[in-house]
């Protein structure tokens, strides 16, 4: 009976020193506190320690992103009843419905700090987020809130959540937030909604007439690009011409001053000659007609009769 005794109270000694190893995830990171004391913080694998009552292993999954929702829920939204949660007042008096999602996860660094309030983190974090919310939405117009709330307020909210949860040594750090319901309440959701058309038509005719505008600037500087590449061409065209011509005049001019030594009269028959051609181009065109078919035995004839009637 007393070794059957000894037995049990050595697998029960046993079973105690076995509480006081502890196998860690790959996931995971622990907090060992003796006593109430932080004395380490060990990583993965098997943690071997004093056993249960001396110390306590605290694991926490350091990858998980928790998730606390705040602000309206739709269900608790009675007719006539109490203001639901989440419902807010905007700066000029209006009221919306809002309700975000905030999404947190534990600073491996301050593991410890977590662990102490671990209990108290959703509820903290929450209420920071609420509190920026409500500063947020009561510093503008409805508009503006329904209008750029989900786009505005994600980035807002993780500034603004993180830095009020400092002062709580909570250990966590906010990674996200989105805005799942914003919406005014229902007594003014359909005059909202016509607004909210009226207003999207208006951006939508903003829109098109910058993007005619920009078509239209586009076509423009395309004629002038157009334009101005035409008259470079014309320009470099006649330019052309006009050296071409004044090096051939350079040229007759040279000629001319050789000839002109051997004969004083050369210039008057190169008159002629120009003249000659001049005439012929002015014949061929119809601007000027030569005489020489009026000549007769009698002279230059250029007598004009009227073409007489016929005898009947």
């Amino acid at each position: 009976m007393r070794r059957l005794l000894l037995i049990v109270l050595g697998v029960l000694l046993v079973g105690y020193l076995l509480t006081g190893v502890t196998q860690i995830r790959s996931d995971e990171r622990a907090v060992v506190r003796r006593f109430g004391k932080v004395v380490a913080q060990p990583g993965p694998g098997l943690w071997v320690g004093l056993p249960w009552g001396i110390d306590r292993v605290d694991r926490v999954r350091v990858d998980q992103v928790r998730r606390v929702s705040v602000g309206y829920q739709p269900e608790a939204d009675e007719p006539g009843g109490a203001t639901p949660p989440g419902q807010l007042l905007t700066g000029d008096h209006n009221l919306v419905n809002i309700q975000i999602v905030i999404d947190y996860a534990v600073r491996p660094e301050q593991l410890d700090d977590f662990i102490i309030h671990a209990d108290q983190a959703d509820t903290l974090v929450a209420r920071a987020a609420e509190a920026a919310l409500a500063e947020w939405v009561a510093g503008r117009s409805v508009d503006d809130v329904l209008l750029t709330g989900k786009v505005v307020l994600r980035r807002y909210l993780v500034e603004q959540t993180q830095r009020r949860v400092e002062p709580y040594g909570l250990g966590v750090r906010v990674q996200a937030a989105s805005v799942t319901h914003l919406m005014p309440p229902e007594e003014v959701r359909r005059d909202f909604d016509k607004v909210t058309r009226a207003q999207t038509g208006i951006e939508t005719a903003i829109d098109n007439a910058r993007r005619d505008a920009v078509a239209r600037l586009r076509k423009a500087e395309a004629e002038r690009t157009d334009t101005e590449q035409a008259t470079d061409a014309y320009v470099k065209e006649r330019l052309s011409a006009a050296r071409t011509e004044a090096e051939a005049f350079l040229k007759r001019l040279e000629q001319y001053q050789r000839l002109r030594e051997k004969n004083p009269h050369i210039l008057v028959a190169i008159w002629w000659d120009e003249m000659g051609r001049l005439f012929e181009r002015l014949n061929k065109n119809g601007r000027i007609d030569l005489l020489d078919n009026h000549l007769g035995p009698d002279g230059l004839d250029i007598t004009l009769f009227a073409p007489q009637p016929r005898r009947k």
